[in-house]
């Protein structure tokens, strides 16, 4: 299959280098030329292990190209993922402008069928601009070409990036029509042949999963901190609570070891995110801001330990 990925950042690089070594005649798009001369000469922007090797060997079986020229790049695909970033806006919320403008590149380029694919973080509703942004362009044009668009949000993690592509536990996918399902489905299919993995949704729960996944961890994370803080107050070791939670298997090991805080690319944005979210419904949720008041408090904790101790 034919596709095309915007944008040759984390998610971008990782899932165009995974479906290009599935068979898929992929070209990556970015408008950074430094990045495109990098990647055409064999070296790797980011550092993820297995990556390297994996762009190699697609490079050079012509499965897997690089460009910033944007039109052969529309022309290209069936399917456009777009994996542009979604940084912090200055009231918290993503901003989206680099996905606006993806969108708006399609729609004045595309001659036939696309199936366009938000894989970045995207708040819900972002789907419904992708498809105006996209649909404005066309009319504009004076052109009526037919197009879907599809929720595909990735959940990888950092240091296992590859494996998570290659082996996923879960494939979430937002589609309103059945066309666009079936060709994602054509997509998936080579990651899930020892059993079905693939959550099929309509668009703006595919979006909200996302967030919710992030923020369900981010929760974990700062309620094990403050167990942790409590712990040590009351003489108890939280290692050992740790293992009699964890051992519930409606609980699980996973995100329970506390720390100094959680931090990365993802889950401060994402959590903030989904509070302006949640905000302009008129549904604040107080449980993610006790969350990210408990972090906020956490990162001061180690340094104030070494103060007391010091």
């Amino acid at each position: 299959m034919k596709i095309t990925m915007i944008g040759t950042g984390y998610v971008g690089l990782v899932s165009g280098a995974c479906l290009a070594d599935q068979g898929n005649d992929v070209v990556c798009l970015d408008v950074d030329k430094r990045k495109i001369e990098l990647l055409r000469s064999g070296g790797i922007p980011i550092h993820e292990p297995g990556l390297e090797a994996l762009v190699k060997r697609n490079a050079q079986a012509g499965r897997l190209r690089f460009t910033t020229d944007i039109e052969p790049s529309v022309h290209h695909g069936t399917v456009q993922f777009i994996a542009v970033g979604t940084p912090p806006d200055e009231d918290g919320s993503a901003d989206l402008r680099y996905v606006a403008e993806a969108a708006r590149s399609i729609g004045r380029h595309m001659r036939d069928y696309k199936v366009v694919v938000d894989k970045s973080t995207v708040p819900v509703g972002t789907a419904d601009r992708v498809r105006e942004a996209i649909g404005e362009e066309l009319r504009a044009r004076g052109v009526d070409v037919p197009y879907s668009v599809v929720s595909n949000p990735e959940f990888l993690k950092e240091g296992a990036a590859v494996e998570d592509f290659m082996k996923p536990d879960r494939v979430v996918i937002g589609a309103d029509d059945e066309r666009a399902t079936q060709i994602m489905r054509a997509v998936y299919a080579p990651f899930q042949r020892n059993h079905e993995r693939m959550l099929v949704m309509d668009v703006r729960s595919a979006e909200l999963t996302k967030y919710a996944a992030n923020a369900m961890l981010a929760t974990r994370i700062s309620f094990m901190n403050e167990l942790a803080n409590l712990a040590e107050k009351l003489g108890a070791d939280i290692e050992q609570v740790r293992q009699g939670i964890g051992s519930d298997p409606r609980i699980g090991y996973d995100f329970l070891y506390a720390g100094c805080g959680y931090g990365g690319s993802c889950f401060p944005k994402d959590v903030r995110a989904l509070q302006r979210t949640a905000g302009r419904a008129g549904l604040p949720l107080r449980i993610l801001h006790a969350v990210e008041q408990a972090n906020d408090a956490q990162k001061r904790r180690l340094t104030q330990k070494i103060s007391e101790r010091l």
